[in-house]
């Protein structure tokens, strides 16, 4: 079993965080999202060596909030609960958890994902691409 068919239901998750986040801001770009991946890989990297994460500083705006629902996502995938909640206000049972490192190999594995598809598709080709495939 390669790497997608192992994680791909938290593969699926986070980028759901993501295209929430376009679906409701259209002029987002791959850009914005490289920054937040890029942001949570350093958070989760430090956390699982055990060192203080460094403030997020240029993270704003869309990148802040692909950031925060991405975020989110993943803490409900490590099995911290009390994250995500049903839009009945609901809690979301929390799945078998994974590892931090786990965690961080998902997020390098969409951050290539979003490297190849702007290539490919321009400043949303990443955006794009994956929108298609996730329900809304």
């Amino acid at each position: 079993m390669d790497f997608e068919e192992k994680y791909q239901d938290v593969l699926q998750n986070i980028e759901f965080a993501i295209i929430s986040v376009y679906r409701e801001r259209p002029e987002m770009v791959d850009y914005e999202v490289e920054k937040a991946l890029n942001g949570l890989i350093e958070l989760y990297t430090a956390e699982e060596r055990n060192r203080e994460p460094r403030p997020q500083r240029n993270i704003q705006d869309a990148s802040l909030l692909v950031y925060e629902r991405t975020k989110s996502m993943c803490e409900w995938r490590l099995g911290r609960p009390d994250v995500l909640e049903a839009e009945d206000g609901q809690g979301i049972p929390v799945p078998e958890p994974i590892t931090l490192a786990e965690m961080i190999a998902c997020l390098k594995r969409i951050r290539k994902s979003v490297e190849r598809w702007t290539k490919r598709g321009g400043r949303q080709g990443y955006l794009n691409f994956v929108g298609e495939f996730l329900p809304g």
